[in-house]
């Protein structure tokens, strides 16, 4: 008996079909950045390739240039991502140093969760990346408001930023980074402060971020005034 016009087509065609499709729903920018994401989080900056990335979507590495042209770009999209949970709105209403210690403290806290893109996002440009730009935006406006000579308002986000990727990756390190015990004779003055900061039991990450952003708001502050 001969096959039937029409017939359902077989497992092996239906497969065809299918090939560069993600499993589940449709592939999209947002998912593609998600996905980016947990990649680098899971392998590292250096692991991720376009075909390592469709492959971890499940789908075809040209189903992936459909929606980005460039592993540049999907760090843009991890950039407006990650960007997007760093709490800026103080500088719509409150004082500015009390706006800058909330912003700081949010975006430390944001990339503490994101270390391994500490080095990635710190020098990528963020011209293709909007929601960045727009904190970046808010943050020069509230600069702004406090009556901040623009010449002035890009250094400063500068060196707060330097700060902050620096107290990211602090927050993450080995708690006994500085652990000097067996080298007490030969460093003293060092062991006897590591000793000291040890015993107030306060966490020597936070200790040091607080400290720290308090002597550049307060420094910052008062060199515009």
């Amino acid at each position: 008996m001969g096959t039937a016009t029409g017939s359902a087509p077989s497992a092996e065609s239906a497969s065809r079909r299918k090939a560069g499709r993600p499993r589940g729903e449709l592939l999209n920018r947002s998912k593609i950045a998600g996905a980016a994401l947990r990649f680098v989080g899971d392998r590292g900056y250096d692991a991720l390739t376009m075909s390592a990335l469709a492959k971890a979507l499940g789908v075809s590495a040209s189903a992936l240039y459909n929606h980005v042209e460039s592993k540049q770009e999907v760090l843009q999209l991890v950039q407006d991502r990650v960007m997007d949970d760093v709490d800026c709105s103080g500088f719509a209403s409150q004082p500015l140093g009390e706006a800058v210690r909330r912003w700081a403290g949010s975006y430390r806290d944001v990339f503490a969760r994101h270390a391994p893109l500490v080095p990635v996002i710190a020098v990528l440009p963020v011209s293709g990346s909007p929601r960045t730009l727009q904190m970046y935006e808010q943050v020069a406006a509230g600069f702004a408001r406090a009556g901040w000579d623009q010449q002035r308002i890009v250094p400063a986000i500068v060196a707060l930023e330097s700060f902050i990727f620096g107290s990211a990756l602090d927050a993450v390190a080995p708690k006994d980074i500085f652990n000097v015990d067996h080298a007490v004779d030969d460093v003293p003055a060092f062991a006897g402060a590591v000793a000291s900061q040890r015993a107030t039991g306060d966490d020597p990450a936070q200790d040091a971020f607080e400290y720290g952003l308090d002597a550049l708001v307060r420094g910052l502050l008062a060199g515009a005034a």
